[in-house]
């Protein structure tokens, strides 16, 4: 099992609030201290400078209320519950996320919390200790370099890209195990939503130069792009996958003929992903023309005559067909970005 960054800084944040709240005496709030920490990391210093003021809002909100509510009405436990209640409803108002509103909670249940000490004092500690936390996660999060999304999105992409590619060959010669196949599919799919998560992080990482800026936001519709070939390639494995069946029954020479598309539709997308790794030696001719494009066109004319014009089974290929025919256009649209990156 791998530790991550984020699980490093979180610890970090943890052990800073402690030490911070302890060397206050403030130790009637170094939980609360450690809580508001690990609740406060963030994935990236983008978000971290964007979410510490709403933090601080949502603190400020939950002490405020439950000060209050103590203050007017006592701190039974239906009373905390309904305090809990009431400044969720305040931050969805004012449209605070999910880990903000955490953030809210805890700073009710802190305060609202049985204490022999003045009421006040115990208050202020406990809204002080919060405080604490949220600062010393943001600090860790500044003090430590961000992961490198770019190299990780693009592993991520290579990775789950040829996982898909090697399944859809052995699917449209019919020799994958169904059940072993279905359950690939879920695990593609889980990392096609994690492959957008991470491209998300990535852009939300800010440049501080112009010529920096402008080389970005090239790589970021590249990577789009990028993505969104390996999505078209996983529709395609899907569809066989439904498909497995019917395809087995069309005719052997038409059966031969998606297997010689299908492979030099996956052997273009192999050797664009080649072509931004450099791996492929450039020469004085663009090597992007010789990529030997599959003629999808004709092959999806030949799935939609399979069956004779009079058959009701007769569109039964056309899922196929129009998935092939936008997985090859993807392509298509990403070798113009790729010519054009490579090219500037």
């Amino acid at each position: 099992m791998k530790v991550g960054a984020r699980a490093f800084k979180t610890g970090l944040a943890t052990v800073v609030a402690l030490y911070i709240a302890s060397g206050f005496g403030f130790e009637a709030g170094v939980f609360a201290a450690a809580i508001a920490a690990v609740s406060s990391i963030q994935p990236s210093i983008y978000r971290s400078v964007q979410t510490i003021v709403e933090q601080v809002q949502a603190n400020i909100i939950g002490a405020l209320l439950a000060i209050t509510l103590v203050l007017s009405v006592g701190n039974e436990p239906f009373i905390i519950g309904f305090g809990i209640i009431t400044v969720i409803a305040i931050c969805m108002v004012l449209k605070m996320k999910e880990d903000t509103t955490f953030i809210a909670i805890i700073a009710v249940i802190a305060i609202m919390d049985t204490t022999e000490m003045p009421f006040l004092e115990f208050a202020g500690i406990r809204f002080t200790s919060i405080f604490i936390g949220i600062v010393s996660a943001f600090v860790v999060n500044l003090a430590f370099l961000p992961p490198k999304y770019e190299t990780k999105l693009f592993e991520d992409i290579n990775r789950t890209t040829t996982d898909i590619l090697q399944w859809v060959r052995v699917t449209t010669r019919h020799l994958s195990d169904q059940p072993s196949l279905k359950k690939e599919i879920d695990r593609l799919n889980a990392d096609l939503s994690k492959m957008d998560q991470t491209y998300h992080l990535f852009s939300e990482e800010r440049t501080y130069s112009r010529k920096k800026g402008y080389e970005r936001a090239r790589k970021l519709v590249l990577f789009r792009q990028l993505i969104q070939a390996s999505n078209k390639s996983f529709l395609v494995l899907n569809t066989l996958h439904r498909m497995d069946e019917d395809i087995e029954n069309i005719p052997k020479e038409v059966n031969k003929q998606i297997i010689e598309e299908v492979d030099k539709t996956l052997h273009t997308h192999e050797k664009l992903i080649l072509m931004y790794l450099g791996r492929i030696r450039k020469k004085e001719t663009d090597p992007l023309e010789k990529i030997n494009e599959p003629n999808i066109p004709k092959l999806v004319d030949q799935l939609l005559k399979v069956y004779e014009e009079g058959d009701e089974d007769r569109l039964k290929l056309l899922p196929l067909a129009s998935t092939l025919m936008d997985y090859h256009n993807e392509l298509m649209h990403l070798k113009k970005l790729l010519r054009s990156y490579q090219n500037s």
